[in-house]
């Protein structure tokens, strides 16, 4: 059996928390292993509805091992507050079920205030952060400066590294004319913190070896999606982190070797939040008519949605690049009742074609979809569970998407309910 590594292949919101649950009967561990706070999943099980930011979607099956690898900046608060919620909707949290990297980088409150001040500071140039600190925290990180769940076990450590933190940052408050950093609250704040969090932490990396030598299956769990990746992505509107599927192996601390099947969670149309380039946006009927059939708001920040068209082009480089090896196909009920649909399949920039999505700011802002034209469908497609139950025409709609990408359908969603699922081919068998 294979271990199966998910990531979103557009703009994030793919609906990977449902198809992460999905998988997690089959697995024994779930592993996030890069992003933070700022994903979102939601899971649909039973008519509860949970909400998960830090915490792996295997958290709400009982009997499996959840771990936040250390690819993963955790904002303490945020994730101990986020412990209580699941619990109090009778989810059992403990060190056991949960494992936390020790050297993973935390966020602390001068992240998030430094990402909402930027991002206030940018004005029409803004990238749209969700301000939570995810970029800032990235930063020191980089920088060789981050305060990390081991430190809190240590007071002289702490206090090294909390002074070392602020002799960066309240130079660049100061110069931003901000309020500087009172070191001895925030080591207060993080030594009162410390009982509670470091139960959880753990060597994540040799539970991951001792699982994969007795041969349990582990999935992987990325964060938002590939045109947000800090390298592939819509640069600069992106997030802070490799959200590609290499990056599992450097966030969790296994071998590349050991990462199994890839599988990329995509939308049977695309959705984007924030700013940044998207040339497939409807900002007419139809567009709305996507956004609100689909519930399209973000799980965090609770923003709206931009919606439009499928772009086989911009999920065929996502596949290429982050060697997804077949996707799982989600919300294609939210078609429905629409007479015709639109592909993209190349883009027109200054009078050339193109058949890849470039690099270039101008080039991006510039892209104009060429589209291919399908006949769409009138017969419902919420719920079904085999092929049998499509409609001809929605299965000729997902046939040519996987010429056009490239990639088999190894799962098909109908729904946000967990069994609304119709699985073409299992990715635990590799």
């Amino acid at each position: 059996m294979s271990n199966v590594v998910v990531v979103g292949s557009q703009w994030g919101d793919e609906g990977k928390g449902k198809i992460v649950d999905w998988l997690s009967e089959r697995a024994e561990i779930v592993v996030r292993f890069q992003g933070g706070h700022n994903a979102g999943h939601t899971l649909v099980i039973d008519g509860t509805t949970y909400k998960l930011s830090l915490l792996p979607s295997g958290i709400v099956r009982p009997g499996k091992l959840s771990i936040i690898g250390n690819g993963v900046v955790v904002d303490p608060w945020a994730l101990l507050d986020e412990i209580d919620r699941i619990r109090g909707q009778g989810v059992e949290v403990s060190p056991e079920r949960l494992k936390l990297a020790g050297n993973a980088p935390l966020i602390l409150p001068l992240h998030r205030d430094l990402d909402q001040a930027r991002e206030a500071a940018s004005g029409k140039g803004k990238i749209g952060t969700t301000g939570r600190g995810i970029g800032p925290a990235y930063e020191d990180k980089t920088a060789r400066r981050a305060i990390r769940v081991c430190d809190l076990g240590d007071r002289k450590t702490l206090e090294a590294k909390v002074d070392r933190l602020l002799s960066h940052h309240n130079a660049l408050l100061r110069g931003m004319g901000l309020d500087e950093i009172d070191g001895k609250k925030l080591l207060d704040d993080l030594l009162a913190l410390a009982p509670r969090l470091l139960p959880y932490a753990a060597g994540v990396w040799q539970e991951l070896d001792r699982a994969h030598r007795d041969g349990r299956r582990i999935l992987f769990e990325g964060a938002q999606g590939f045109l947000l990746d800090i390298d592939h992505g819509t640069y600069p509107y992106v997030t802070s982190s490799n959200t590609v599927a290499g990056a599992a192996a450097a966030g969790a601390g296994i071998g590349a070797n050991r990462l199994g099947y890839v599988l990329g969670i995509t939308k049977a149309y695309t959705t984007r939040v924030g700013e940044g380039p998207f040339p497939t946006e409807l900002t007419d009927e139809v567009g709305q008519t996507l956004g609100e059939r689909g519930r399209e708001f973000g799980t965090v920040t609770g923003r709206k949605r931009r919606c439009g068209w499928f772009d086989a082009v911009l999920v065929r480089q996502a596949i290429k690049i982050a060697g997804i090896d077949g996707i799982a196909l989600t919300k294609l009920d939210v078609l429905d009742g629409l007479e015709e649909l639109k592909v993209c399949v190349g883009y027109r920039i200054g009078g050339q074609e193109f058949a890849h999505f470039p690099s270039a700011m101008a080039d991006q802002a510039a892209a104009e979809p060429v589209y291919e034209t399908l006949q769409g469908w009138q017969a419902s497609t919420e719920g079904a569970r085999s092929w049998v139950d499509l409609p001809a025409t929605a299965v000729k709609y997902i046939r040519r998407i996987e010429e056009l990408i490239e990639a088999p359908v190894a799962l098909l969603s109908t729904s946000p309910e967990r069994e609304d699922t119709i699985l073409v081919k299992d990715p635990f068998a590799g």
